[in-house]
């Protein structure tokens, strides 16, 4: 699940972010962690290289065009601009990434998004807390020393100018964050939707009020133990993560909004509605907490939706109990339903048993052989209790379930390609009409010219931008474009199609696990019985 962080900076010392992304840093203070002799300690097992700087070192190139055009003179200016692409601690073991994929990785993503800018990508293999995932720093000069093509994320003509600068725009951020989730996807890593916000919104400024409020806290504890005194608390909380608890409470058992109102307001808490938005006031505040600024959990739709399904739950629970799924929607969901939720990866419940006759025909060992005997019978025990549990009462029934989620599997899988399909469409229309604004002025330039000569001239000035608005036409033809969209409509349909290719790539994961697992446990049940598989089928649903 990788995650994009942007963070700007007026720091002029452009050295100071080399400094950072190769020696060791206390997160807290941000001051260069030294030895025992007083010297700082460089970081290890990092990769590190840096674009646009043509040979020099990154700080000096950076100060030498900052002079040559004259910007990022003034104290409030931002002079850089830092971008983090954190992967999930489980892409290592799952799905071999690496530092120097990464670095791969984070050096194509900085070409492609931000040309014509100096940058310093630098790949580390752990974050500070020590949890596991790779990351890559992008730091970039604010300062473009090249034109570059028009990008769907800029809005204005200085975007692509030399000698303009970089602008984070909120629509810039969604676009980064939707090609970070595209690139996850095409390198078959983990991912979240980084476009519809998360369930807890925790910012920068209150995680590390976190950290330093734990490392607060645990020195506390050091010291009261000294003294032979128990800890009061072991884990700090901010103010935010004692406000989602409460209102999670409250939230369990309410069955409508006056029911929740009135249970914050036991807690001290008073939840206010502006313009269809709930806000939450805390006796300790003048000003309330949004819950945009809480996490989507708590926002007027997700209160609602949970209040709605606590009352039915309550109707139903009154009634009479929910009769038993004749077939679960999937076995590792009937393993795990009773199980808290974690986000480790789901281990395999079941595995294949060893056809032992062909190994050894195969000439397998009698080490292997013993070892494959004990295998058969464990697996032999959990798929015949896997296969009961599950409400199968014949092999058919069992069949007739593995073609069930066979089939929609291969509709998942169809509806998937069809929206990368129109994806790719949408973004070869968005690079063309983005080469044809481009050349816009030069279009103009030409009608602009009086005499026929003048606009051969003309033409022959501007050959490039003429060929390529050319091209864009000839596309359009080919395409039966009548009318050109706009290209902010065509960014957000763009962002909308990968949304959706997110959503549908996750369902077809989670099917295609579904169907292996099912033609696992009838592969099991097959070799039991000494049935003969049929011929053509079982082959695709291997992975």
């Amino acid at each position: 699940m990788a995650t994009f962080k942007h963070i700007s900076s007026k720091n002029a010392d452009y050295g100071a972010a080399e400094q950072y992304l190769t020696f060791e840093h206390d997160e807290f203070t941000m001051k260069p962690t030294l030895d025992g002799n007083g010297q700082i300690v460089p970081r290890t097992g990092y990769l590190i290289s840096s674009l646009n700087c043509g040979g020099e070192d990154f700080a000096i190139a950076c100060m030498r065009s900052n002079l040559k055009y004259g910007k990022n003179q003034k104290r409030e200016d931002v002079k850089s601009h830092h971008y983090i692409i954190s992967f999930d601690p489980r892409d290592a073991p799952d799905n071999g990434l690496t530092v120097d994929r990464a670095q791969a990785l984070g050096e194509e993503f900085c070409k492609t998004h931000f040309p014509g800018h100096q940058a310093l990508v630098c790949t580390h293999p752990d974050g500070h807390n020590h949890s596991g995932n790779i990351h890559v720093h992008i730091v970039i000069n604010s300062l473009r020393i090249k034109e570059v093509p028009l990008l769907p994320y800029m809005e204005r003509p200085a975007d692509t100018r030399e000698g303009c600068k970089h602008r984070c725009t909120d629509a810039a951020m969604e676009y980064f964050k939707a090609e970070v989730m595209e690139m996850c996807h095409r390198e078959n890593l983990y991912q979240i939707d980084l476009l519809n916000g998360s369930k807890n919104r925790v910012t920068e400024r209150e995680y590390w009020a976190k950290q330093k409020g734990q490392a607060a806290l645990d020195k506390e504890n050091v010291s009261l133990a000294a003294a032979g005194e128990p800890p009061k608390l072991t884990k700090f909380e901010t103010d935010k993560e004692k406000l989602r608890r409460t209102i999670r409470t409250a939230l369990s058992s309410a069955t409508s909004f006056e029911d929740f109102s009135g249970k914050l307001l036991q807690q001290g808490v008073t939840v206010k509605e502006s313009r269809r938005r709930l806000s939450y006031l805390t006796p300790d505040r003048t000003k309330p907490i949004t819950a945009r600024k809480l996490g989507d959990d708590f926002d007027r739709a997700a209160v609602l939706e949970a209040l709605t399904i606590n009352a039915q739950n309550a109707v139903r629970a009154a009634e009479k109990p929910l009769p038993k799924q004749e077939y679960p929607r999937s076995i590792k969901d009937r393993l795990q339903r009773n199980k808290a939720a974690i986000n480790a990866p789901k281990q395999d419940s079941v595995q294949r048993m060893v056809d032992r006759e062909a190994k050894r025909a195969e000439g397998k060992g009698i080490g292997y052989d013993r070892w494959a005997a004990v295998h058969n019978l464990k697996q032999m025990a959990a798929t015949m209790s896997i296969y009961e549990e599950s409400g199968f009462s014949s092999p058919e029934e069992l069949e007739a379930a593995l073609a069930a989620a066979s089939a929609g599997l291969h509709e998942t899988t169809g509806k998937l390609k069809a929206v990368e399909s129109t994806l790719r469409e949408k973004k070869d229309l968005q690079k063309q009409l983005l080469a044809y604004i481009k050349t816009k002025p030069a279009r103009d330039g030409l009608k602009a010219q009086k005499t026929e000569k003048a606009r051969r001239n003309y033409r022959e000035q501007h050959e490039s931008e003429f060929m390529i608005a050319e091209a864009a036409t000839r596309y359009f033809k080919a395409k039966g474009i009548q009318k050109l969209p706009a290209s902010k409509a065509l960014q957000a349909e763009i962002e909308q199609l990968t949304r959706e290719k997110n959503s549908l790539y996750n369902e077809y994961r989670e099917k295609k696990e579904n169907v292996w697992e099912l033609q696992t446990v009838k592969n099991n049940i097959d070799q039991i019985l000494h049935r003969e598989p049929e011929r053509g089928k079982g082959r695709e649903n291997e992975r």
